[in-house]
């Protein structure tokens, strides 16, 4: 089975190049050693995270990432994932600043750590965390590398921005 990966976008907060973190987390993948996928990521803002984080880990408040791992036994040959990611934006946005980074990466690195968590990473314990860091930071320096993170930023329609005509 191929890499499916399907983007949905179900915040407001910033407009986001769906198709392009598409073909980031795909790339990942493939880093990863992944070699079929089924795999949803939702961007949501920091009210919807607050809600599933409540309902389903019984924990209060917005986190950065959620990762719901939908792989049971599926006898496939090779690594794969069948899950489903939830990433905040609103908290990409804030952890950005903290951080002096950009959300645009920060976005990514949810990503990524969502992903690590349906390989079988696990951030319970120091040990485990550092490792499962170092693989985080080892895979956004790559992707960064690859892929211009900037452009997932879209810029609003009818803000002054029009397409070029054709000439």
């Amino acid at each position: 089975m191929p890499l499916h990966v399907l983007v949905i976008n179900r915040q407001r907060t910033r407009s986001i190049n769906a198709r392009l973190l598409k073909q980031i987390v795909a790339a990942a993948l493939t880093g990863l050693g992944v070699e079929s996928a089924e795999l949803g990521i939702r961007l949501v803002g920091a009210k919807e995270m607050a809600r599933i984080n409540e309902k389903f880990l019984q924990h209060e408040g917005s986190t950065d990432v959620i990762t719901f791992n939908h792989e049971g036994d599926r006898g496939d040959a090779g690594p794969s994932v069948y899950g489903e990611l939830f990433v905040c934006v609103d908290d990409a946005i804030q952890q950005a600043k903290q951080f002096q980074t950009t959300w645009q990466s920060e976005v990514v690195r949810y990503a990524v750590h969502g992903l690590l968590h349906l390989l079988g990473y696990d951030d319970i314990d120091a040990a485990r965390r550092r490792k499962m860091k170092r693989e985080e930071n080892r895979l956004v320096r790559r992707l960064a590398a690859r892929f211009s993170l900037a452009e997932l930023s879209v810029p609003p329609r009818g803000k002054g921005v029009r397409p070029l005509s054709r000439q």
